[in-house]
This record gives C-alpha cells, sequence and structure tokens, in this order.
C-alpha cells in the first residue's frame, strides 16, 4: 500500500515538473498553443481573483479600464503598471495579442487604477522592454527575463505630453 502511494506521489510530482518545464520553456519560445492556454487559465481562474485586490494601495497588480473594439463594453483586465515620469509601463509577457492591448491601442486611451489612484493615460505605444527597464523593479526586471518578454505598453497620464 505505501509503495502505491510513493509511487503515486512520485508520478504527481513529475508529472508538475513537466508541467512548469513546459509553461517556462513555452513562454520563453512564445508557443502559440502554451500562450493561448495560459491567456485562458489566467482569464477564467487568476484575473476574477487578482480584480479583487487590483488598484488597491499596496496590492501588486492595478487594472486598465478600456473599451472593446467590436463590442463596445468596458472590461476591466488586472495589469502589473510601473510608474514612469510621466505615465506608466506595463510589460507584455503574452505579446501585443491580448485583447486588452488591442482595446487600449485601437480607442487611444484608457483608465488605469493603481494604489487606489485613478488615473486617466493616452498615447499608448508599444515599445521595447529594454528602452523602459530602468522604471522596473529588479525582481520584475528577473522574472521578465526568465519569459523573455521583449514589449512593453507605454502610456502616458493625459495631458502629460505637453509638459515632455
Amino acid at each position: 500500500m505505501v509503495q502505491w502511494l510513493l509511487i503515486a506521489v512520485g508520478a504527481l510530482v513529475a508529472g508538475l515538473i513537466l508541467l512548469l518545464l513546459a509553461f517556462v520553456f513555452g513562454m520563453r519560445a512564445k508557443a502559440p498553443v502554451v500562450l493561448r492556454a495560459i491567456r485562458r487559465f489566467n482569464r477564467r481562474f487568476m484575473n476574477p481573483r487578482q480584480m479583487k485586490t487590483a488598484g488597491t494601495p499596496g496590492a501588486y497588480a492595478g487594472f486598465v479600464r478600456h473599451v472593446g473594439r467590436r463590442s463596445g463594453r468596458v472590461f476591466e483586465t488586472p495589469v502589473g503598471p510601473f510608474a514612469t515620469d510621466d505615465g506608466f509601463v506595463i510589460a507584455l509577457p503574452y505579446g501585443t495579442s491580448s485583447d486588452w492591448v488591442k482595446n487600449v491601442l485601437a480607442a487611444g486611451s484608457a483608465t488605469l487604477v493603481t494604489e487606489g489612484q485613478t488615473v486617466e493615460v493616452d498615447q499608448p505605444e508599444i515599445v521595447p522592454l529594454g528602452d523602459v527597464v530602468d522604471f522596473l523593479p529588479s525582481k520584475e526586471r528577473r522574472n521578465l527575463r526568465l519569459f523573455r518578454v521583449e514589449q512593453a505598453l507605454r502610456v502616458h497620464r493625459r495631458g502629460a505630453s505637453e509638459v515632455r
């Protein structure tokens, strides 16, 4: 009986390790199948949990409020915004194919809620992560390097462009 239990636990651990390796290498390679599966999982399970605290003071995530390109509906998506001199930068681990990124780019503006503050942002642009990496904490840089994240969305506080 104990031997079968050890075999079952060993198989479970081996399966979890394989799943973790597939996740890491799939993210690094930007494999569409892996990215699609992770996006679906996050949308279904992680985002609703993250939204319970997103945007509150001290929370890791803020959220972007954006309007659907086709539906015209308002959506809220948790993101990891980091402040810049005139706005925010948001790393794009899935690349530019996420609906929220397409919606913000199409609209040219959005609302960002972070650290208990609501900020209207505009002038969204996709930038190489290397151009904005100085705005990110070192722990975040390590994680993004691990998953080979190469792009970020940079947004400006509405009206901040006149100051530049």
